[in-house]
Parts: structure tokens; C-alpha cells; sequence
């Protein structure tokens, strides 16, 4: 009788492979879902296999969410990035939970859940989160101090942005009634416009004036705090003010956003982080060109925009970074200088953030003096260590 033996066939292989698989699995005993809401926060805990070990509300509260984390010690917390999700997310990690802020951008896309409430989202972090948190594309929240510096940063900026406003409304205003206000800069414009204003206007106007005068007064006193935090507590950014261009407000919101610069494996990782990289919808040789991605802090892209522009125009310094921006803009074609301008903003921040780890000393123009014999008086082995990013540096 002839006797057949199996061996290795595909299949089997295929689903042992996949039993091991599920045994080497490591998951965390306890996973806790954290929908948050303003008033109060819908949560669901899972147990390691999958099964649901307790559900229910809390308040939004740093004392009502304690309850839940206390109750069920050592299990890893997961919600999504939000208003709420930096000071929870530090409650939960001082309580010695392991803590997973999901990006809802990156985890939803553009896509409209068809079935979607505070329990499901919930529950659906807990699952996602216990089975790879790699799913939840995970973000790090910067600590506690550093979100309070921003935080005058940021209320200077809408000082600005108020000032602005009542700016415009003046001058439209005046020209509605066929005059026109004198051109001037934002911070001399209460002292300018003081014999300016038409008569007729007056009782309209009067009050606006002050308030901008009023505004004006505080965005200088919060220059001055700016200077004096920097001093004190971030003097890294003197390294970074060393390029043309890069004032307090840029170094400074440049070292509170990122707050770590280790974090980053590579430097030129931080023109995505930045938001300043184009967005991808590739498909085999479908390859358009689209607007880039606007990730990450607002303020800080802004400013690096505002500090390319001076790095291009009229009072920028010779340096290899306005070099190479000149060079993008002579290719022509469409919003040409825009995209000199994006280029040069995202070589900046790649610039700063190597100056900030190395520590070096800011060359302008040190890619011409690579090319020139006679310049140097090292040779590049010995003025660079090994490892290190010349054009990093140079910001070429």
C-alpha cells in the first residue's frame, strides 16, 4: 500500500506560522480608551484579550479622570490629540500609565465615519491601541513648562493680529469718505495718526486709536519679557539667531516647539514636522505636484515663512541659503517665488535645528568658501567630525 507524507505543505506552514505568531504577541493586560470632551469624557477598558472590562463617563476634570487611572493601574492609556489630550496625557504618564496620543488626521484621513459616538471612539481606541500603536500614527506633547512659554508667544501674536484689524478698519474708514491715511509701520501708527484723523471721523475713530496705542504698549512689553525668557532660561537661541533673518520671536518659538531636537533622526525630518514638505497622492506614474502639508505648529511655519522672505528680498545678506532660494526662483514657472520662498523657509528649519545639535558656528557663505583653495585653512576631514552634515549646516 503506497503511503503519502505531507511535508511542508503551504498551507499548514501558512497557519502555524500564523499561531506563532499570536503567541508571540505581546499585549498589555489592561488597555483604556479615552474619548475626551469639554465637560466630561467617555472611556472603555479592554483586558488582553479583547474583552471589555469596565465602560462608562468621567468628568473632564483632573480628579474625575484620576479615578479611572487609579482604579486601573499600569494599563496603557490611549485618546486622541485635542484641547484636553496634553495635560491628561501628563496625568496619566505621572501616574506611571504608558500613554499613546493617536493623530485623528492621520488616523481618519479625510474619511467620515458613517457610525460615530463618544462610546464607539472610545471603544475603538482601546482596541486600536491594544492590538499596534502604530496604527494611532502616536504624537509627543511637549512638557508643561514649555507649552506656558508658548503660550506668550502665542497671546503675542493675537495682540498682533487684533492691532491688525483696527489698523484696516481706520484706513477704510478714512478712504470711505475720499481721504487717506499716511503710509507708516504698525508700531508708530497711534503717534502718527493722531493729527490725521478727519473730523468727521473723530467720534468713530478716537476710541480705536487708543485701543491701538494701548495694544501697541503691550506687544512691547511682552518683546521684552520674550527677551528676557530667552536669556534666562533658552540661551540656545543665540545659536540659532546667528543666521540673518532668525530674530527672538523665530529662535524662540523654534526651541518651544520642538523642545527636544534629539527626537529627530534625521535633520531634514523637521521640514515635515514643520509642515513645510508637500502633501503625497502618488499612484504608479500618477505624480502631481500639491500644496504642502501645513502639519504641526502654525505660529513657528509663519514665522520661518516671514524669515525666508527677508532671507530673499531686498535686505537679505550674500549667504548660500539666499544663493540657492535665487537659484529655485530662476527656473521659472509658476509661483516661482512661492515655492522659493516654501524651499528656503524649509532649508532654514533644517538649518536651525543642526546648529542647535552641533553647537557650530553659523557660516554665510561657507560652500563658497569650500570651493576656493585659498580660504580655508583646514581641509574638510579635519573642520567637520565624522558623520557630520556639511550642507546641513550651511543650509545648501
Amino acid at each position: 500500500m503506497l503511503s503519502i507524507t505531507k511535508t511542508g505543505s503551504r498551507p499548514t506552514d501558512r497557519r502555524s506560522a500564523m499561531k506563532t505568531q499570536q503567541r508571540d504577541t505581546v499585549f498589555p493586560n489592561l488597555t483604556m480608551g479615552i474619548d475626551l470632551g469639554d465637560r466630561r469624557s467617555r472611556i472603555h477598558v479592554l483586558d488582553r484579550q479583547a474583552e471589555t472590562v469596565a465602560a462608562g463617563w468621567a468628568a473632564t476634570t483632573h480628579v474625575g479622570l484620576a479615578e479611572w487611572l487609579v482604579k486601573y493601574p499600569g494599563a496603557r492609556v490611549v485618546m486622541e490629540a485635542g484641547t484636553h489630550s496634553p495635560w491628561v496625557s501628563r496625568l496619566a504618564k505621572a501616574g506611571g500609565h504608558e500613554t499613546i496620543v493617536a493623530n485623528p488626521s492621520e488616523l481618519y484621513g479625510r474619511k467620515r465615519r458613517k457610525r460615530r459616538n463618544d462610546k464607539l471612539d472610545a471603544e475603538n481606541l482601546a482596541r486600536l491601541g491594544r492590538a499596534d500603536p502604530a496604527l494611532l500614527h502616536p504624537i509627543h506633547h511637549r512638557g508643561e513648562q514649555a507649552q506656558v512659554d508658548l503660550a506668550v508667544l502665542q497671546s503675542r501674536d493675537a495682540l498682533v493680529k487684533a492691532r491688525t484689524l483696527l489698523i484696516g478698519h481706520m484706513r477704510g474708514s478714512v478712504k470711505a469718505i475720499g481721504a487717506r491715511l499716511p503710509q507708516c509701520d504698525a508700531h508708530s501708527f497711534a503717534r502718527r495718526m493722531e493729527g490725521e484723523i478727519p473730523d468727521a471721523l473723530r467720534p468713530a475713530l478716537d476710541p480705536v486709536l487708543k485701543q491701538i496705542a494701548e495694544l501697541t504698549e503691550r506687544i512691547r512689553a511682552l518683546d521684552k519679557s520674550i527677551e528676557k525668557k530667552q536669556e534666562r532660561a533658552y540661551p540656545e537661541t543665540e545659536r540659532l539667531r546667528q543666521v540673518k533673518g532668525v530674530g527672538p520671536l523665530t529662535a524662540l518659538a523654534f526651541v518651544l516647539v520642538l523642545e527636544d531636537p534629539k527626537r529627530f533622526l534625521r535633520a531634514r525630518a523637521v521640514g515635515s514636522y514643520v509642515g513645510l514638505v508637500p502633501r503625497l497622492d502618488e499612484s504608479s506614474e500618477f505624480q502631481p505636484q500639491l500644496r504642502i502639508t501645513k502639519a504641526g505648529n502654525e505660529l513657528l511655519r509663519r514665522y520661518l515663512v516671514q524669515a525666508a522672505h527677508f532671507i530673499l528680498g531686498p535686505f537679505g545678506p550674500d549667504t548660500d541659503l539666499r544663493r540657492w532660494g535665487f537659484s529655485l526662483m530662476e527656473r521659472g514657472g509658476k509661483n516661482a517665488k512661492k515655492r522659493a520662498v516654501v524651499a528656503v523657509a524649509r532649508k532654514l528649519s533644517v538649518l536651525l535645528l543642526r546648529l542647535w545639535v552641533t553647537g557650530a558656528t553659523y557660516e554665510p557663505l561657507r560652500n563658497e568658501q569650500r570651493r576656493s583653495p585659498s580660504s580655508a585653512t583646514k581641509t574638510d576631514a579635519e573642520a567637520t567630525p565624522p558623520g557630520e552634515e556639511i550642507a546641513a549646516v550651511t543650509g545648501a
